[in-house]
């Protein structure tokens, strides 16, 4: 295929693209309850919503997926093992952290330190058989400070995020010196300065979606460990494709004192077959494969619903956004039954709970609550 008619497609892509986001805005803003649209609170919602659409659009776009759709029968052996396994045998003891580097660094008025540290997850057999095991260069971004113990937040980013921004948007600042907390906050595979390294994550290859999250588990679980030895408590907190990794570290972590989840989502492999739909007819082989049996069970191992956190009730919070549009909220909901403890709906959407003051507050005080326990 020539340059020029690879050039014809995409462009061809980001105009229907574009075409769509506001009417997708409009149907997803009725299909919910609670919007009026002649009110300033209406048009703040109509704009976030919006945002959740362009942003679906963005990954759409700019996502990278396998040449093929992997076969079904590539799947099987996994899913027996993993689904045999469970989460606590799938999920190997993870290997001390060694620190391999440590640079200091600032972002406007806050400094902060990247750590790199080479980390192996010892996945599961059939996993490390297809080569999506294996070690790789962990990254972790840590504000901390000077005197200890404190306690230690440990943040997981979400999908597309995971750069120093992300230090930034979640106003980290903040927690690290209005609320006394040491922060670290991971670097998932596939993200930030760990995008163009091996192992991608995450795309459209079930297995490798699975290994990825499996990966950073293991990683999270990692750093917990590391930060023990310096902290009074520690919290895991986890936002969007986050949420997973943290509430599987709440439960192996049985030394983890709270556990927030915001815009939960479940089964990773099934929220990317949602929205493959966008692209119509084109990409219904991934989409058929994503939303498999085989691939359920073994999306089993990173399944929240299936955990057992070790933070109390009144220790767990769980944000949800109620005019969701890229992880809907049957997540939040779900979990909620689930887990039970704090809830907290948002009226925006995925991502404009980020920019959200009352999300901050109620996050803060969560914190607070905390370390008063």
């Amino acid at each position: 295929m020539s340059l020029a008619t690879r050039s014809l497609g995409l462009t061809r892509d980001v105009v229907r693209e574009l075409g769509m986001v506001v009417p997708r805005t409009v149907a997803g803003l009725n299909e919910s309850t609670g919007w009026a649209p002649a009110t300033p609170r209406g048009v703040r919602q109509f704009g976030e919503v919006m945002l959740d659409e362009l942003v679906l659009s963005g990954f759409s776009l700019l996502g990278s997926g396998p040449a093929a759709v992997r076969p079904l029968s590539d799947c099987a052996p996994a899913a027996e093992e993993l689904s045999a396994l469970g989460i606590d045998g799938a999920h190997r003891e993870p290997e001390p952290l060694r620190v391999q580097a440590l640079q200091r660094r600032r972002i406007g008025r806050l400094a902060y330190e990247r750590m790199t540290f080479e980390h192996d997850p010892r996945l599961p057999a059939t996993l490390e058989a297809d080569g999506v095991g294996g070690p790789s260069r962990a990254v972790v971004h840590l504000c901390r400070h000077r005197d200890g113990p404190r306690p230690w937040l440990v943040w997981v980013h979400g999908a597309g995020q995971g750069g120093t921004e992300d230090l930034v948007l979640s106003r980290i600042g903040h927690i690290h010196h209005a609320l006394g907390y040491n922060v670290a906050m991971p670097v998932q595979p596939g993200h930030g300065c760990r995008r163009r390294e091996w192992p991608a994550y995450p795309d459209m290859d079930p297995l490798g979606n699975v290994a990825g999250m499996m990966r950073a588990v293991s990683e999270v679980r990692a750093v917990v460990r590391w930060v023990e030895p310096q902290a009074n408590t520690v919290v895991v907190a986890g936002i969007s494709m986050g949420t997973p990794v943290a509430a599987l570290v709440s439960h192996l972590e049985r030394q983890i004192a709270a556990v927030a989840l915001y815009t939960p989502i479940l089964g990773l492999n099934a929220m990317i077959a949602r929205h493959l739909g966008r692209w119509g007819s084109s990409r219904d082989g991934f989409r058929e494969l994503l939303q498999s049996s085989e691939v359920s069970r073994l999306t089993s191992v990173i399944d929240p619903l299936a955990v057992d956190p070790a933070p109390p009730p009144e220790r767990r919070l769980i944000v949800g956004a109620w005019h969701d549009r890229m992880a809907m909220r049957e997540p939040t909901t779900a979990l909620q039954d689930r887990w039970g403890g704090q809830l907290y709906w948002y009226d925006g959407s995925h991502v404009g709970h980020i920019f959200s003051r009352r999300v901050q507050r109620v996050t803060e005080q969560f914190l607070r609550d905390v370390e008063k326990l």
